[in-house]
């Protein structure tokens, strides 16, 4: 053979191998892939061509498959439109799954879970036509229509949680928006919604209850300052704490205010009416005794840091790395750089509601079949052990001093003992104050736990106050549950 065959025969093998590598590599390293991409047409009529799972409140569709006379065989609907949205998120033949189960539960809302290999197995034995499983969540319709109905046309999120079990009984963020408007099969309009969303400057697409931009907390951490507090044994719920009218903070000129300019009960005042009464001087006090790690690790056993699936993914709640003796004052009343989630929030509630124990926050009560029978249930699990039974029995007579003669009365229930806080955040010069509430009751036997977050002050603007503003809203969560 000569040389310009031989290169020629060289040239030919290496096109063949090419071939071969390229063709392997799509057809079985990139499969997934490009089976998965929202464009893959063969794809998107697959999926369209079997009904999906229902999505059930109770015994209602949230979310559902409707048949179509189309190309694609069903259409997802959302019955109630916007109320549940960032529970269900959407489906859309254009952009894919996203905002809530719809995207986090996809495998299972198809049948094409991996738990769900027999079951496909019978299907493909017996003939029967695929489907996808049914999700019962925990929601309870009363909390979620209070919730909705509480925050209004305020941005922000109230969370409702069970704990004893973790379940959420409601999850609710404002603005929302009708999922219904990206479902549909006629591409300019879903298009034309899509963009619109996008380009709305209050986020409408974001979950504000579990993601999002996490909120300063102000007030309501000082329930994480006062369990560390008491957990260090050093104070008890009657210690006297110092409540100037102003704090001067170490290394600066800068003084710590009370948010009324005055001094808390003369100058000097209990733990619990400290509480009670919200006083900034008293708990930023408290932080410097307590050190930065007191407050970081107390945070911790609450929750703060933990990577959580609801099982939408939960953006963490966290404390500042690093912090030095001015800032542990300003932490220490839910300032400088803590940041939490509504979720987070409700959590340190039900937390000291439960004896100190933090449950796993869950969504999904069970999933059924097509024929309605329950495959899975979910088992409640503890998260953490945040602080023991009688510093959660303080916590709780001292939350409760709050609703009863403090700064959260717009939150009490006749004939019902609730236990709650109040906090009205800064977050930045010019801005009004974020305000939030956090509750359980009844808190001799508590039920329900809740928070709150109104953003920028809603309604009120910069006369904004927790106890004002987000109280009446926990309050009416909390009755529509425990006295509907």
């Amino acid at each position: 053979m000569n040389n310009p065959i031989r290169r020629l025969a060289l040239v030919i093998a290496v096109m063949f191998c090419s071939l071969l590598v390229a063709s392997t590599w799509i057809q079985f390293v990139q499969a997934g892939e490009l089976r998965d991409k929202p464009g893959n047409r063969r794809t998107l009529l697959a999926t369209y061509s079997r009904e999906r799972g229902q999505i059930l409140v109770g015994n209602q569709a949230v979310a559902r498959s409707e048949k179509t006379d189309d190309e694609f065989a069903y259409q997802r609907s959302y019955p109630q439109g916007s109320t549940y949205s960032h529970i269900t998120g959407y489906q859309s033949f254009i952009y894919g799954t996203g905002g809530g189960l719809e995207h986090s539960a996809d495998q299972l809302l198809t049948g094409d879970d991996p738990r769900l290999f027999f079951r496909r197995l019978g299907d493909l034995l017996t003939g029967r036509q695929p489907s996808g499983i049914n999700l019962e969540l925990t929601i309870d319709p009363r909390a979620q229509k209070a919730a909705e109905e509480g925050l209004g046309d305020q941005r922000g999120a109230v969370v409702a949680l069970d704990p004893r079990t973790g379940a959420i009984l409601a999850l609710v963020s404002h603005p929302e928006y009708d999922p219904n408007s990206l479902s549909g099969h006629d591409s300019a309009a879903v298009q034309k919604a899509w963009a619109r969303l996008n380009a709305d400057k209050s986020r409408p697409l974001v979950n504000r209850a579990i993601g999002g931009d996490t909120y300063p907390p102000g007030s309501v951490f000082k329930v994480v300052t006062a369990a560390a507090a008491l957990e260090s044994k050093r104070f008890d719920e009657n210690s006297r704490l110092p409540g100037p009218a102003k704090l001067r903070l170490p290394q600066t000129t800068i003084d710590l205010p009370n948010a009324g300019g005055g001094a808390c009960d003369g100058g000097t005042v209990s733990f619990t009416r400290a509480l009670a009464k919200s006083c900034n001087t008293a708990f930023g006090w408290l932080g410097m005794q307590l050190g930065a790690q007191s407050m970081r690790d107390q945070a911790t056993k609450f929750g703060f840091g933990q990577q959580l699936s609801i099982p939408m993914p939960v953006t963490p709640s966290r404390m500042p790395d690093q912090i030095n003796a001015p800032q542990e004052a300003l932490t220490a009343i839910g300032q400088y750089d803590v940041r939490v989630t509504p979720l987070q929030v409700a959590m340190i509630a039900a937390g000291v509601a439960n004896d100190g124990v933090v449950m796993q926050p869950y969504l999904i009560r069970q999933t059924k079949g097509s024929d309605l029978q329950v495959m899975d249930q979910t088992t409640p699990r503890q998260l953490s052990r945040a602080v023991s039974g009688d510093t959660a029995k303080a916590l709780t007579r001292m939350m409760e001093s709050v609703v009863t003669e403090g700064t959260g009365t717009r939150a009490a229930i006749d004939g019902i003992p609730v236990a709650g806080k109040s906090g009205t955040a800064e977050h930045g010069e010019g801005t009004d104050p974020h305000a939030w509430f956090m509750s359980f009751a009844p808190a001799n036997d508590p039920k329900i736990a809740v928070a709150v977050v109104v953003e920028d002050g809603g309604n009120a603007g910069s006369e904004a106050a927790g106890g004002r503003i987000s109280a009446p809203i926990a309050r009416d969560v909390m009755k529509a549950v425990i006295a509907p």
